[in-house]
């Protein structure tokens, strides 16, 4: 039996990050129930990228689908 190839794709999630009172907190539609905090927006943003890909991990592991990237995001200017 040949051995298992680890698959080198990669996904590009939308990820939001919102002031909190104290910190800033992320999280991602395309992924539920994964979310991530920090002190700063950097934080926030590195920690919500190690956390995407434990949780992206751990579906894998249990043999779930992963979920697909599919939102977007855009600025729009009112008033």
């Amino acid at each position: 039996m040949a051995p298992r190839r680890k698959s080198n794709v990669s996904w590009r999630y939308l990820v939001i990050i919102e002031k909190a009172a104290r910190n800033y907190s992320a999280y991602s539609p395309d992924v539920p129930g994964c979310v991530a905090t920090g002190r700063t927006r950097q934080e926030a943003e590195d920690r919500m990228r190690e956390a995407i890909e434990l949780h992206l991990r751990g579906m894998k592991e249990d043999g779930l689908p992963i979920p697909k990237p599919v939102s977007t995001a855009e600025f729009v200017t009112a008033g």
